[in-house]
């Protein structure tokens, strides 16, 4: 199965300066265990999405084909066949 991850640009440049990465999963796969293979290939992405318990980190939002994954099932979420997971990190500023 296929999930295609957008990544936002300020996190770009901790895989290779890529805007879209297709990750190859196994068949309805949660968003945990996709994360999972994307952690092991940007080992420093997954420090900037999930803590050292794997959590999601509260300040980046996972959208799952437009639906943010915390109002459904949060890593539990399924994900379906070239799903758009897209990762928004939240932005401060004054």
């Amino acid at each position: 199965m296929r999930v295609v991850v957008l990544v936002p640009g300020v996190l770009r440049s901790v895989v290779n300066g890529n805007a879209k990465l297709e990750l190859d999963v196994a068949e309805a796969a949660t968003l945990g265990a996709t994360l999972d293979v994307l952690a092991a290939q940007y080992p420093l992405l997954d420090r900037r999405l999930r803590d050292e318990r794997s959590a999601l980190r509260r300040y980046v939002n996972f959208y799952v084909d437009g639906e943010e994954c915390r109002r459904l099932a949060g890593t539990e979420t399924v994900l379906h066949d070239n799903c758009e997971l897209q990762v928004l990190p939240s932005v401060a500023g004054g």
